[in-house]
C-alpha cells in the first residue's frame, strides 16, 4: 500500500515540475534574442541588415527600424541604400533630431564622393538636416559638432562659414565645453594656427578630465603635424585614461597602425576594443583592423583568423575579402 502510494505521487511531481519549468521558461527566456541595436553595436552587421528588413516589411509604420537600418547601411558605406531609410524615418517621426542628424551623416558621406555639380545640392541637404537636428534638441552635442564641422568645411554658397562655427562652440561651451573646445581647435587647424589648436586640443582634454576620446584627438592633430614620438605618448596616456568613446580605442589602434609606430599598442587597443564594441565603430572594421597588424609582424594565420572574422559580421566587407585573398596566397 505504501508502496502504490508512493509511485502514484510521482507523476503529479513531473507534472508540477514540469508546469513550473514552462511558466520560468516563458518569465525569464534563457535566450533573449538580440535586438537590432545591439546587433549594430556588436557589428552584426549581415544580421542587423536582416532583421531590420523583416521588421520594416512588417511594419512600415516603425520609424525606429528604419533609422536603424539607414545607420547599418552607414556601416556599410552603402549610402544610396541607407538614405531612403533614413528619410522614411523622418516622415514616419519628424521631430526625432536623431533622425534628422543621421540622415544629414549619409548625405555628408555620398556628398564626399559625389561630382561637383550633384555635392552642392547634397550639401544643402546636410546643412538643412544638422540644423534641424539642433532646432529639435539644442542640447545634442553629437548634433552641434556635425553643424559646426559643416559650417568649417563647407563654401559660403552652401551656407558654410567660420562665425557659424564659432556660434556653435559657443552654444557647446554650456552644456559640454570638451567638444566647445574640439571646435575651436578644429578653427584654429583651419586657419594653420597650429600654436592655438594644440591649445584647444590640450583645454579640451582638461575640460573633460582627461577622457580617451579627447586624447585621441590630441593625438591624431600630432600625427598630422608629424610629430609622431609625441603622438604615441599620447596614445599610451589614453590607454590608461577614462573611456567615453570605446571608439576611440579603435580609432587609437588604426592610427598607430597607419603610422607604423608601436604596434604592440595597437594590437592591445583594438583587442580590448573588440571585448565590447560598439556602433561607432564597426566590429567587422576593427577585426581587419587588427588582422593587418597581425599580417605586419608576420603571423599571417592569425591576421587570416581576423578577415573571416570581419567577414563573418560582413559578407560584402570587401577590404577584409581582398586582404584575406592576399595571406591566403
Amino acid at each position: 500500500m505504501g508502496c502504490s502510494m508512493q509511485f502514484d505521487s510521482y507523476p503529479r511531481l513531473g507534472r508540477l515540475l514540469l508546469l513550473f519549468l514552462l511558466v520560468a521558461a516563458l518569465l525569464c527566456p534563457a535566450h533573449a534574442e538580440t535586438s537590432p541595436k545591439e546587433l549594430l553595436a556588436a557589428g552584426e552587421i549581415d544580421k542587423a541588415v536582416q532583421d531590420l528588413e523583416l521588421q520594416v516589411s512588417r511594419s512600415i509604420t516603425d520609424a525606429e527600424s528604419y533609422n536603424l537600418l539607414c545607420r547599418a547601411y552607414f556601416m556599410m558605406d552603402e549610402w544610396d541604400r541607407g538614405i531612403p531609410a533614413c528619410e522614411r524615418a523622418i516622415k514616419l517621426d519628424p521631430q526625432e533630431s536623431l533622425y534628422h542628424l543621421w540622415l544629414g551623416r549619409i548625405y555628408g558621406e555620398k556628398a564626399a564622393r559625389a561630382g561637383l555639380f550633384s555635392a552642392a545640392g547634397l550639401a544643402k541637404k546636410v546643412r538643412n538636416s544638422f540644423e534641424r537636428a539642433v532646432e529639435l534638441d539644442p542640447r545634442s552635442w553629437e548634433a552641434r559638432t556635425d553643424l559646426a564641422e559643416f559650417y568649417l568645411e563647407a563654401p559660403s554658397i552652401v551656407g558654410g562659414g567660420q562665425d557659424k562655427a564659432r556660434a556653435q562652440a559657443d552654444a557647446l561651451f554650456a552644456f559640454n565645453p570638451a567638444m566647445a573646445h574640439w571646435v575651436l581647435a578644429r578653427i584654429a587647424g583651419k586657419n594653420k594656427d597650429l600654436t592655438a589648436a594644440e591649445r584647444e586640443y590640450r583645454a579640451a582634454i582638461e575640460a573633460s578630465h582627461g577622457t580617451a576620446q579627447n586624447w585621441l584627438h590630441l593625438a591624431q592633430f600630432l600625427a598630422r603635424a608629424k610629430r609622431l614620438d609625441e603622438m604615441e605618448q599620447a596614445l599610451r596616456t589614453l590607454e590608461s585614461s577614462p573611456v567615453d568613446r570605446p571608439d576611440s580605442l579603435m580609432d587609437a589602434g588604426s592610427l598607430l597602425l597607419h603610422t607604423d609606430r608601436d604596434y604592440s599598442l595597437a594590437l592591445r587597443l583594438l583587442r580590448r576594443y573588440l571585448a565590447a564594441p560598439a556602433e561607432e565603430g564597426p566590429a567587422f572594421k576593427a577585426h581587419d583592423l587588427l588582422g593587418q597588424l597581425l599580417e605586419k609582424q608576420g603571423d599571417r594565420r592569425a591576421a587570416a583568423e581576423e578577415y573571416r572574422a570581419a567577414l563573418a559580421l560582413s559578407h560584402t566587407f570587401n577590404r577584409a575579402r581582398e586582404d584575406l585573398k592576399r595571406v591566403e596566397h
